[in-house]
């Protein structure tokens, strides 16, 4: 008779084979096993664990996506701020930085590691006891947010270190990406659901990374490549970077250096520069320059950081990828308050290893300043590797065949006669019932800086506005159940997700209600201002335009169009809905009424170095204070960092109380600043 096997051991077994074939396959790209032969083990795996839940881990590689558990994206504090590098886009600027590390270390000879710049999602895994315990995004690099539950999904991150004797706590910090391939195959699935697609991979990342559902990330195919570490405890800090990296190497992650050695002079990390401005097409991910570390820690300390970035480090960006194709036509879209932008419809061209089909004109100004026609051969940059822009006419490129670009009379939408204001450069639909103008606004109404209704997109929108169930803002908090399971994409926990979430937003602030309304001209921090000063909605509507332009940083233009927008009695109609149907129609007053800067008016000049500026202004905002972007006898603080400018001058002209960046802490009362170790 077959000896029984110990369920414990078989267990313990499996998950190290499972994690070792993981690995193999999303790390070192080099499978054993066919996938079949994967799914067995897994299978084996699970109904083991099924039949003996008291061997339950959540370290298991059948944990990865958990059960009933969502995401919920709560705020995480960092242990140490993950600061953003300083670029420089030009072999000279790199020479120039370069010089500045030699100065700052003496003449000290140093060496460099140089990393492929992934162009994905910055992120912080931390591991406790060599477990996954919490993972976050960068956020403002000071405050991220909780994504635990999908990184887990992600299966090139170890959900458990390959370690003996784990460290209390290690923080590994790197790059969520997805490949090219993968973007493309998402791509194709989203145009067939009738979605709108992602522009990009990094788009596509983010995206995918803050999915409610873990289990629609897990089918993304993410990868993520460790290039850092934060805090660290219980374990002796290496002594460079490469030798980290091999660290990291070791425990499971993967790691993105270019060649297998550091380097010890500018002119190595400029060839390696050269080889992969070409070779960087053929990489299975985007990247859009290269890291370059001073690799020695000790050195690293004496060299430090500035209040946004660290000196011993910086990305060496690519130039934007130039390409020449032509203009076949121009089409023209329509935007939220009615703007009408001409779009080229170009000659399909691979421009960084992406193709370019379409390019954004922005106005006819723009048209007439390039000389553009269609027909013509243009030149076309991928800006910032996202953003296609036309450059310039190719000279001497014309047959006699082009067409000069006719500015449309009426709206491409719903046929509106369309107008131009003196003192702008768009054409305008002002059709209040413009469908496509309508969606526009609704996706901006429901956006994430505005009211925040997660899963209301694009084919939300359209299906919703094309059945005739939304037909102005308030429409969205009428919506039922069965309303939403009678459309197309619909399902039942995607209806009830996204009645939850328009529930949920009722509760939004004030300024954020005043940004979603889609007034022109109005962002989110005019939003704020406007809802710190005048606490209600009622108060708002019913100021007078000679009120509004008195208000620091409104003056008379945002004025003039917040009462151009509600002097129709619609739109005052329509806002009285909202308030009907629950939404907050004040500015809620938490501790700001009465916190310790609490009616004080602050200026920053300066380069901080404990914390950035707009986590300073936010803390001031926090705190029942004011923050404005310039100097008069009515500002009660300005605060200094280094190499201050003329506003500190100013300040010492009218007697302005000047704050050094510690004495401004201090009087917040926030002793514990986070700064950087």
């Amino acid at each position: 008779m077959k000896p029984k096997r110990d369920p414990c051991f078989e267990i313990e077994a499996l998950r190290a084979e499972l994690r070792r074939h993981e690995r193999l396959y999303y790390v070192s790209d080099s499978p054993e096993i066919s996938d079949a032969e994967f799914d067995a083990l897994m299978a084996r795996l699970k109904a083991l664990e099924a039949a003996h839940p008291e061997l339950a881990s959540d370290d298991s590689p059948t944990r990865r996506v958990g059960g009933e558990r969502a995401n919920t994206f709560a705020p995480v504090p960092h242990r140490i701020p993950m600061l953003s590098l300083d670029n420089c886009y030009s072999p000279e600027e790199f020479l120039e930085w370069y010089g500045r590390v030699k100065k700052g270390l003496k003449e000290e000879p140093f060496e460099m590691v140089v990393e492929a710049k992934i162009d994905g999602l910055s992120c912080s895994i931390e591991y406790e006891k060599g477990r996954l315990a919490r993972a976050s995004t960068r956020g403002d690099g000071q405050t991220g947010e909780d994504v635990t539950l999908n990184v887990r999904a992600i299966r090139s991150v170890p959900i458990k270190l390959d370690l003996s004797h784990a460290p209390a706590l290690f923080e590994a910090r790197g790059e969520v990406y997805m490949d090219k391939k993968d973007f493309e195959l998402i791509r194709e699935d989203s145009l067939a659901a009738g979605e709108e697609p992602f522009v990009n991979p990094r788009n596509a990342a983010a995206g995918s990374l803050r999915q409610k559902d873990p289990a629609v990330t897990a089918g993304r195919r993410l990868k993520f490549i460790a290039h850092s570490y934060g805090y660290l405890e219980g374990m002796v800090e290496p002594d460079s970077h490469w030798e980290y990296l091999n660290i990291c190497r070791s425990l499971g992650f993967n790691i993105s250096t270019l060649g297998n050695r550091t380097c010890r002079s500018a002119e190595e990390v400029r060839a390696l520069y050269a080889e992969y401005a070409e070779k960087r097409f053929a990489l299975p991910y985007e990247i859009d320059g290269l890291v370059i570390k001073v690799d020695s820690l000790r050195q690293r300390r004496l060299l430090g950081f500035t209040s946004k970035s660290p000196r011993w480090a910086i990305a060496f960006k690519y130039p934007a990828q130039q390409v020449i194709t032509a203009i076949k036509n121009v089409e023209f879209s329509v935007g939220r308050t009615g703007a009408i932008t001409p779009v080229a419809v170009l000659e399909p061209v691979k421009c960084g290893g992406v193709t370019i089909s379409s390019a954004t004109l922005h106005n006819f100004d723009e048209i007439e300043r390039l000389g553009l026609k269609v027909g013509d051969k243009v030149v076309i940059e991928r800006a910032g590797e996202v953003i296609p822009k036309v450059l310039k006419v190719v000279p001497g490129g014309r047959t006699g065949a082009e067409k000069e670009i006719i500015p449309p009379k009426s709206c491409p939408s719903c046929g509106s006669e369309l107008f131009r204001d003196e003192q702008e450069v768009a054409l305008r639909c002002v059709n209040p019932s413009c469908p496509v103008q309508f969606k526009r606004a609704l996706l901006h109404f429901a956006s994430r800086e505005a009211m925040n209704i997660d899963g209301f997109g694009v084919s939300s929108a359209d299906q919703l506005v094309d059945k005739g169930l939304v037909k102005g803002f308030p429409d969205i908090y009428r919506l039922k159940r069965q309303d939403l399971l009678g459309l197309e994409l619909f399902k039942d926990k995607k209806a009830d997700n996204l009645l939850s979430q328009i529930d949920k937003s009722k509760a939004q602030p004030l300024s954020r209600l005043i940004y979603a309304l889609g007034i022109r001209h109005i962002g989110e921090k005019n939003a704020r201002v406007l809802a710190h000063h005048f606490k209600t909605m009622r108060a708002f509507m019913d100021s007078s335009p000679e009120h509004l332009a008195r208000i620091g940083e409104i003056g008379p233009v945002i004025a003039e169009a917040v009462t151009e927008f509600f002097k129709a009695g619609a739109t005052r109609a329509m806002v009285e809905e909202l308030g009907g149907a629950g939404l907050r129609m004040d500015e809620p007053e938490n501790s700001r009424a009465g916190g310790v800067l609490a009616g004080k008016t602050f200026v920053f000049t300066g380069e901080l170095s404990i914390m950035t500026r707009g986590k300073a202004q936010a803390l001031v905002r926090e705190l029942g204070g004011k923050e404005t972007s310039s100097v008069s006898a009515k500002t009660s603080y300005v605060v200094a960092g280094t190499a201050p400018g003329s506003k500190y001058e100013k300040a010492k002209k009218l007697g302005v109380p000047i704050l050094s960046e510690e004495e401004f802490i201090k009087l917040t009362g926030r002793g514990d600043t986070g700064q950087e170790k």
